[in-house]
């Protein structure tokens, strides 16, 4: 591994994957894809709603590299020091001088200290690059991709460094992942940007990996996950025009965790475990009189999924 400084390893991870990441036929065809593109040097964006895997897919992906990655976080408070670096404070430097013995000569010098902030850590030493949620960052704050991803060379702030410019190491890469821009807090990339990626859409997991996913992230029976899977997969069908955003396996999830919590089943028979779908699928608190939550919509169509896969 490139030696960094103990500021810079703060910010580096291991190429380490997941023991808990699900590798079906699906999600492989998926990260061969990716890692096709990011050995032809071209930055690869994973693009789908919430819920959907991106982010662990980014970082499976990343790990396969054997290089050090360097996570990322979107923030609409982000400005391009954030990305890049910027001085944090002072440096002090003192030479005392006792050449000859009676006389005392002391030097000091105080000059500003510069701080390499992640993305020049991956820039600098050829380490893989994931943003997560990347348009939560303003665009003009992520200007300073363009010239990083075209013509390798990240434009240092002035009195920043030495160097106006850095040379991106040549085993750089990025993997770039959004939510959609209807989502609430989330700004349309520039067009110049996305010309720059190659975007896959990460649509919603098959069957077979969405079981997959509850049975391994909640611990329960493969045979239980599978019934909570049918029930979300058939309500967001079913359920356009309900909900807001369509429920994704992370909301499977959430009611087999529930359900294991009280060494219960997925039954259609049990009422907590209606109640907890009405909870998790529709966002709302309905109250705990099942009769009452059958009057609505959501009530209605979950009550009558449950029956048919509980």
């Amino acid at each position: 591994m490139t030696e960094t400084s103990n500021t810079e390893s703060q910010s580096v991870l291991e190429p380490v994957v997941d023991p808990g990441f699900i590798l079906t036929p699906y999600v492989k065809q998926l990260a061969d894809f990716a890692l096709t593109y990011l050995k032809a040097d071209l930055p690869v964006h994973f693009s789908g709603p919430t819920g959907t895997g991106k982010t662990a897919l980014a970082l499976y992906v990343a790990a396969q590299r054997k290089r050090p990655i360097v996570l990322m976080h979107g923030d609409e408070e982000f400005k391009t020091a954030d990305l890049v670096g910027a001085e944090y404070g002072f440096r002090l430097k003192r030479t005392r001088d006792q050449y000859i013995h009676s006389v005392t000569k002391v030097e000091e010098d105080i000059a500003k200290r510069w701080t390499d902030n992640r993305l020049t850590v991956a820039c600098k030493y050829g380490f893989t690059l994931v943003y997560d949620e990347f348009t939560r960052s303003r665009p003009e704050a992520n200007n300073v991709l363009l010239a990083i991803l075209e013509e390798k060379m990240l434009d240092m702030p002035p009195s920043g460094t030495d160097e106006n410019y850095l040379q991106v190491h040549p085993e750089f890469r990025a993997i770039f992942a959004s939510n959609p821009a209807e989502y609430a807090g989330v700004y349309t990339a520039q067009d110049a940007l996305r010309n720059r990626l190659v975007t896959i859409d990460v649509g919603y997991f098959d069957e077979e990996t969405e079981v997959a996913i509850v049975k391994s992230r909640a611990g329960i029976a493969e045979a239980d996950a599978k019934r909570i899977v049918k029930l979300v997969r058939a309500f967001r069908k079913e359920g356009a025009g309900i909900y807001k955003y369509a429920p994704t396996v992370r909301e499977a999830v959430k009611i087999a965790r529930a359900l294991k919590a009280r060494k219960l089943k997925p039954s259609k028979k049990d009422p907590f475990f209606r109640i907890v779908c009405l909870h998790v699928l529709t966002n709302e608190v309905h109250p705990t009189d099942l009769k009452q939550a059958k009057s609505t919509k959501s009530g209605q169509l979950l009550f009558k999924l449950i029956n048919r896969y509980g």
